[in-house]
């Protein structure tokens, strides 16, 4: 999970960046660029209910989603209950994911957390931002893409791609998570925000990258404000 402060390397990009936020007109042409390449995007966790969504993202914090979705093939194949995840048991769960970094603490929240499901809310995992942040594991990102991808809201949870993204390209300026989600929030047109995190997600994940963001292939290249762009292969080699 992302510390809400900034890091070295988005103070880089802010400093690039300075006062170079992207015009109001050209959000639009922004969410409709991503849009038109990827209409529908997905999260790329690997769950088979909500329960299982809700463990993956909490096994997902500073661990990529590759990692935990081969920690949890098996996993998820045993347990898709808070009742038989108790019955694994905390050992049990951390053989599962051992692979995965801080799973020991992981492990403990994801047992806590099942407890309290069955004890506050019947087994069911609650759509309720409080009582999601309430869960032992779970902070805001994790509530909010629970939110969007199980239940639909339109929430954008940013992560350290969201984070560098909205910095980089101008969309949404920030020095903390915080400040760039309710910036994102504000500026998000509301028939792009059901998407808006996963696009810029896999913006991030898969074009602007953290060292050298392959500007020559990003479909929104010619309407982000970064001063610092690539315009070729060789020059991200």
């Amino acid at each position: 999970m992302i510390q809400d402060q900034v890091d070295s390397s988005t103070l880089l990009i802010l400093l690039i960046n300075k006062e170079s936020k992207m015009k109001k007109s050209d959000i639009e042409l922004f969410y409709q660029a991503l849009s038109d390449q990827e209409p529908n995007p997905k999260g790329e966790l690997d769950w088979v209910n909500v329960y299982t969504l809700l463990v993956a993202v909490v096994l997902s914090a500073q661990a990529t989603d590759v990692s935990v979705n081969k920690a949890t093939k098996k996993l998820f194949n045993k347990v898709q209950t808070p009742e038989a995840m108790l019955k694994l048991g905390e050992t049990g769960l951390k053989n599962h994911i051992k692979s995965i970094g801080l799973f020991n603490i992981k492990a403990q929240n994801v047992i806590k957390l099942s407890h309290l499901l069955i004890n506050e809310h019947a087994g069911k995992v609650p759509k309720d931002r409080a009582a999601l942040e309430r869960l032992p594991g779970v902070g805001r990102k994790t509530a909010s893409v629970v939110m969007n991808i199980a239940f639909g809201a339109p929430t954008i949870a940013v992560d350290t791609h969201i984070f560098r993204v909205s910095n980089r390209t101008g969309l949404a300026i920030g020095k903390t998570v915080l400040a760039v989600e309710k910036k994102l929030e504000k500026i998000t047109p509301k028939h792009w925000k059901l998407h808006a995190h996963h696009w810029l997600i896999l913006l991030g994940r898969y074009v602007c990258k953290a060292r050298k963001p392959e500007c020559y292939r990003c479909v929104v290249s010619e309407i982000c404000t970064f001063k610092g762009k690539t315009i070729d292969a060789v020059a991200t080699q």
